[in-house]
């Protein structure tokens, strides 16, 4: 529902007519009531950052499906199921936050891990990493097609979708090229082979993943879109100097001059597309080092950023499936029932968030969004 307080003439009359009938002029801004969000691409950690990271996405999302690539990955059942004890137990009192949790996919994952993990009702899918692919990607999968294809089909009898890291690591493709190339050469065979597996390419970056999701069958093969692939290209890195805290330095072939086809893939209403912010916190001292740590941290300003792309798109009454209704759909799960409210008033992104063991940036910091949670 979306309830204005600016004059309705200056939004188009489509975008009007599928809005909610309860738009009324009341001076100068305007409330958004959604269904409850969730994020279904989260990065966690453990331990103290597990600890100050979690009530920023608590205090957002209802759920989230958390990613496995900790040292050591969360590979079996009960490391996973051990991994959501240790997020209960750090959620701030009175929360409803649900981790969803998922599987790290190895050369040796066997299907009745599948099969335990399906019987566990706590993990609802298995990631992967080509290794050396990305942060702690090192145990990941050297030959998909050689090793891993029955576990693939033992995921296909468990309903159990794959959320794919769509990256080649071949040194001879260029970084700008290795997801067109992982499409090409990874997603497309494995489609042909096992049409019936559930697929979620995380993070896409390109226009060639767009097309790609688009083009296949709906309810079998989907995306996670982030705020930052929504809003940065590569040139952005390198304003005013290379930034490697704001931006996901180690994987510049994310930022790919392709946003606008981006927006308008998740603006245009498709069911195919879902939010996942990949917020992917790190001390600041771990960003800025000869190897800084791939990883953007945004599960602060996510939302608010989100709200902006489709405010600027004309396309606020898509805002509320996107966020809330195409994710739960994909993964058979019940939609929240929780209401949240955004209000379009600035705040300023703090400079910082500072802990006894150092500083964690957020994205953006600084500068002052246009949209927060009412009660943030």
């Amino acid at each position: 529902m979306i309830k204005s307080l600016v004059n309705p003439c200056s939004f188009p009359s489509s975008r009007l007519d599928g809005c909610s009938r309860q738009v009324k002029c009341r001076g100068t801004k305007m409330e958004l009531t959604l269904t409850q969000p969730d994020d279904w691409h989260l990065h966690l950690r453990d331990g103290d950052l597990l600890q100050v990271v979690l009530p920023h996405s608590a205090h957002h999302f209802g759920r989230a499906i958390v990613m496995p690539n900790l040292k050591p990955p969360i590979s079996t059942t009960a490391a996973a199921l051990a991994y959501r004890e240790s997020i209960l137990k750090a959620l701030p009192p009175g929360s409803n936050f649900n981790p969803l949790m998922t599987l790290y996919l190895t050369d040796t994952t066997s299907a009745d891990e599948i099969k335990l993990a399906r019987r566990s009702g706590a993990v609802f899918a298995v990631k992967l990493y080509p290794a050396g692919a990305t942060t702690n990607s090192q145990d990941g999968v050297t030959d998909l097609f050689g090793k891993c294809i029955p576990v693939l089909e033992e995921m296909v009898e468990q309903n159990m979708p794959l959320l794919v890291h769509g990256e080649v690591t071949d040194p001879k493709v260029d970084i700008f090229d290795r997801e067109k190339v992982f499409i090409d050469t990874v997603l497309q065979p494995l489609i042909q082979r096992l049409p019936k597996l559930k697929i979620v390419m995380e993070h896409i970056t390109t226009m060639d993943a767009v097309r790609f999701v688009e083009s296949c069958k709906e309810g079998f093969v989907a995306a996670t879109v982030t705020p930052q692939h929504l809003l940065l290209n590569r040139n952005d890195i390198f304003q005013g100097g290379l930034q490697p805290i704001s931006n996901d330095i180690d994987r510049p072939y994310n930022f790919i001059i392709n946003s606008p086809a981006i927006v308008s893939a998740v603006t245009s209403g498709s069911k195919k597309f879902f939010l996942g912010t990949d917020s992917a916190p790190h001390e600041k001292r771990k960003k800025e080092c000869p190897c800084g740590c791939a990883g953007i941290y945004n599960a602060p300003v996510a939302l608010s950023l989100y709200a902006k792309v489709f405010e600027e798109a004309g396309a606020l009454d898509k805002l509320e499936a996107f966020t809330s209704f195409n994710g739960p759909d994909f993964y058979g799960l019940p939609r929240n029932t929780i209401k949240i409210k955004l209000k379009r008033s600035p705040w300023k992104v703090p400079e910082a968030f500072s802990f006894s063991f150092g500083d964690i940036i957020p994205m953006f910091a600084g500068e002052t969004l246009g949209w927060q949670l009412a009660t943030y």
